[in-house]
């Protein structure tokens, strides 16, 4: 999928610049909650590909079916976990995080709406 490996690029790009500016406000917490944040998103964006290409072939999705839910939903607790660990250790900042994750939702909504166009 060349889409997503366009979004993996784009958004590390953005994240990267995003969380060197940040380091101008505070040095620690805010430039790797972006980071972080981004570092999720990506990871359930791959998650979601790979949930999807399992869902459309036909031969992969009669073996894997129930694996594919199970790794769905396994997958948004772990991504839960991890950050209500970070935030309650106070290691990153929330709205860092949130950043991150809106830089990689919007490159993402960017990405989709470029090849929607081709269609």
């Amino acid at each position: 999928m060349e889409m997503v490996r366009r979004i993996n690029r784009i958004s590390a790009a953005l994240l990267l610049i995003a969380a060197l500016v940040s380091a101008l406000f505070d040095w620690k917490k805010f430039p790797l909650g972006i980071i972080v944040g981004g570092v999720l998103a990506l990871a359930n964006l791959k998650g979601i590909q790979w949930g999807v290409r399992g869902i459309t072939d036909p031969e992969v999705a009669s073996q894997m079916k129930g694996r594919i839910i199970f790794f769905s939903l396994f997958r948004l607790l772990i991504l839960f976990i991890i950050l209500a660990v970070l935030l309650y250790l106070r290691i990153v900042n929330i709205w860092g995080v949130m950043i991150g994750l809106t830089i990689v939702f919007v490159t993402t909504m960017i990405e989709g709406l470029r090849e929607a166009r081709f269609l």
